[in-house]
């Protein structure tokens, strides 16, 4: 349609959002599918938290707020940063948005002009390159490696650096691997970045309450201080607090980047919904216990899903450290023939295939920049995940 405007033409649709869709289109036809596409918590919001947002509507909370958020928010943003992570921030140099992506678009669009250059470790998630593109940057993807664990090692980070980079997107625990960095992983990046000055960093911290076993969640401005003046720590409440629905994202940085993301927020969407920021004051000031018997939960879950895949034939799991998502290898199946008689050429083939044969939605893993993989979100019971491996395991073992 020539009215519409050229930036479209640089973007693409959410691969999550249309395996979803698709996902509830075929169970309204009354198909038998299991969805494993959606990255979102099946917990409830906690008690506390929703008796809080309903306390505030009670109170009458229900007006504007400003465009940054509630002080009361804000503060207890500050005070989360300084508890969990080490970093002195002043509340005003925090900001809410309307869930991390307004964060990461707001960022982008007060800072990107059109030939700068973003660096996104692949595979990385969806909507990274599209927002990057839509705001006028050139997003430059850089392939990690599985035996590396989809790690981004010091060597390839350096190779994409140029005198036109103007943020690197950093995202541990990672969606869609899983990847989560310790410590001295992350300090052989930030070492990387300490030798160009023009390079901000934009990290990704949603999934940091979800790391299994023995692993500590680091985050990149903790590992080196002197990035603090070009580093915007960016989180959220959507996935510890299974509180996706209620669009709450936030960030702390520099006061000049703050400030710059606020003036396109008022223009833009104002402040986020009252009624979630009071949610989301409960959520970080409150009790905590529940994380930790969630995480506890997902720790089971992925482990009864990489025992299960590895099982399946042509197939290869690695185990990740955090977020809820595994990211098998196809290759395995690549150039076989699927049980409809196709043949699956590319790792999206497989994930079609296996819908229609087996009725499991998973995302193929070039929609993630990085390929023959899928990602399968384990954010759902124990009961349905084992059904789906076996579902796959029996798709896998009819092929040839």
């Amino acid at each position: 349609m020539a009215f519409l405007a050229d930036a479209l033409s640089r973007v693409k649709p959410s691969a999550t959002i249309a395996v979803s869709q698709k996902a509830r289109e075929l169970k309204a036809k009354g198909r038998d599918v299991i969805g494993l596409g959606a990255g979102e918590p099946d917990f409830d919001t906690p008690d506390n938290v929703k008796q809080a947002a309903i306390d505030a509507i009670n109170r009458g909370e229900t007006k504007y707020t400003p465009v940054s958020g509630i002080p009361e928010l804000r503060k207890a943003i500050a005070a989360k940063f300084k508890r969990e992570n080490g970093l002195d921030y002043d509340w005003q140099q925090t900001i809410v948005g309307t869930g991390g992506k307004q964060i990461l678009f707001n960022a982008f669009m007060a800072t990107l002009n059109p030939g700068d250059e973003v660096v996104i470790p692949a595979p990385y998630w969806v909507s990274y390159p599209e927002m990057v593109a839509l705001c006028g940057g050139t997003p430059v993807a850089v392939s990690t490696k599985q035996e590396n664990d989809f790690k981004l090692t010091a060597e390839e980070l350096e190779s994409v650096i140029t005198p036109k980079t103007k943020w690197f997107i950093f995202n541990s625990p990672s969606n869609p691997t899983g990847a989560a960095y310790s410590a001295a992983e992350l300090k052989a990046l930030t070492d990387v970045l300490l030798k160009h000055p023009q390079v901000w960093v934009l990290t990704d911290d949603m999934y940091e309450h979800l790391t299994f076993g023995d692993f500590k969640f680091a985050t990149p401005v903790e590992v080196e201080p002197k990035l603090y003046d070009r580093t915007l720590t960016m989180n959220g409440v959507s996935k510890a607090y299974a509180m996706t629905g209620w669009r709450i994202g936030y960030a702390a940085g520099p006061l000049s980047l703050i400030k710059a993301m606020d003036m396109i927020q008022g223009q833009q969407t104002s402040g986020a919904s009252s009624i979630a920021q009071w949610a989301a004051v409960e959520a970080l000031n409150g009790p905590q216990d529940f994380v930790a018997k969630n995480k506890a939960i997902f720790e089971g879950r992925r482990d009864l899903v990489v025992s299960m895949l590895n099982q399946a034939s042509g197939i290869v799991c690695p185990k990740p450290e955090g977020a809820f998502y595994v990211y098998p290898s196809c290759a395995g199946l690549i150039g076989k023939t699927a049980p409809s008689g196709k043949l699956i050429e590319t790792d999206e083939d497989f994930v079609s295939e296996l819908l229609e044969a087996e009725g499991v939605a998973v995302v193929h893993g070039s929609a993630f920049g990085l390929g023959p993989n899928f990602r399968i979100s384990y954010a759902t019971s124990e009961e349905l995940l084992e059904e789906a491996c076996k579902r796959i395991q029996r798709f896998c073992a009819a092929c040839r």
